[in-house]
């Protein structure tokens, strides 16, 4: 669809109910007169944008503000239920899904079992769920994002490292969802949508770029540059897991191949074992902090690679590994770096829950308030 031609009086008013449109999203509920006064437009103009959004069902009314002596004014919000997304976290057990409105409002999130026998009922199951627990009608989502434990080639359409996927495809996936769904599909590695929620909430947010290392279950790296995440060419990049240690590490763990075996889940568990700590870290102050001293000089040796090869500002300490270990297992990582790497900066996750859903909801915010800003375009003049 053409849109009227930059300079005409259509221009104008789309443009001036987008500024409105931007500013309820901004400040939430507003008055036709304070959204005149954000947006340094008359009254008459400002009263004309809002007659036009609501009519076209993009705002209501949602209450009156005491207006002096005169009469109350109406105070407008966006209706944010026009257009939905849903957020979705896959992993090898569960899938974690909430609803996405343009506000950004915080919705309940579900879990349901990971079927495993297709990936249009695993993501269809999870749609109803999140829209079950939000009160929310599912026919209003248009579009959602899948945090995988896997990377998907842009170019192909090809998903790879999906062991935990059972059931779905590695050829045509993000094709085969939308025709199934109906709707636009996302789909995108875990770590790299946990990065995304480092940028925005949590620990990168004021750094010009970082690496955000991922220790969970498996292992994974997102590198942030500059608020871009990089993904290589084939969608793959990041996957440090498989990366062989050298043999200066081979005191840490005889058996060890490559970091997965080093600092992935399972090692990491079977540590805490040994020092009689539960999976979270959990026990006697002294055995903790044994075990973070020897569980840093494991993490050391993933973190060198990627000074050496990337040199980022910031390295962020993600997954449960790194959410378990906090702030002090960042500082004994930093210490065991400082004799060759001088005073970098390794800091915990600042992302204290769900951040690939996290993630996957940033986007959706985008996403969404896209639409709402294309239905702005078919507003009758």
């Amino acid at each position: 669809m053409t849109g009227p031609v930059r300079g005409t009086p259509g221009w104008l008013r789309e443009t001036n109910d987008r500024t409105a449109l931007s500013l309820l999203l901004e400040h939430g509920v507003l008055t036709r007169n304070r959204i005149g006064e954000l947006s340094g437009l008359s009254k008459p103009t400002a009263a004309q944008m809002v007659s036009r959004l609501e009519t076209a069902g993009l705002i209501h009314v949602v209450g009156e503000v005491s207006g002096g002596r005169g009469p109350n004014a109406a105070s407008y919000a966006v209706r944010t239920d026009r257009m939905l997304g849903v957020a979705i976290d896959i992993d090898a057990e569960v899938i974690r899904s909430t609803v996405v409105d343009a506000a950004g409002e915080e919705r309940p999130i579900a879990v349901t079992p990971l079927a495993g026998r297709s990936p249009e009922v695993d993501v269809r199951l999870a749609i109803d769920a999140a829209c079950e627990a939000a009160g929310v009608d599912p026919e209003r989502v248009g579009a959602v994002c899948i945090g995988v434990q896997g990377a998907l080639d842009p170019r192909t359409d090809e998903l790879t490292y999906i062991e935990t996927l059972p059931g779905w495809p590695k050829q045509g996936i993000r094709r085969r969802l939308g025709d199934a769904l109906g709707r636009a599909v996302r789909i995108d590695n875990d770590v790299n949508l946990a990065a995304l929620a480092e940028r925005t909430d949590g620990a990168g947010r004021d750094a010009g770029g970082f690496a955000l290392l991922w220790m969970g279950e498996g292992l994974g790296l997102s590198v942030d540059q500059g608020g871009s995440v990089h993904r290589g060419a084939s969608g793959g990049a990041g996957e440090i897991g498989y990366l062989p240690i050298p043999r200066s590490a081979a005191e840490l763990d005889a058996d060890a191949r490559d970091l997965q075996d080093l600092i992935g889940g399972p090692a990491v568990a079977r540590l805490a074992d040994a020092h009689g700590l539960s999976p979270q870290f959990d026990g006697t102050p002294d055995a903790r902090e044994a075990f973070l001293h020897e569980l840093a000089r494991r993490v050391a040796v993933g973190v060198v690679p990627v000074l050496a090869l990337l040199d980022p500002e910031l390295v962020v300490l993600g997954g449960a590994t790194g959410q378990a270990g906090g702030p002090r297992l960042a500082a004994l990582v930093t210490a065991e770096l400082r004799p060759a790497w001088g005073d970098r900066s390794v800091v915990a996750t600042g992302v204290a829950a769900h951040p690939v859903l996290r993630g996957a909801r940033e986007h959706l915010i985008g996403d969404v308030r896209d639409a709402l800003f294309a239905e702005v375009s078919r507003i009758a003049p």
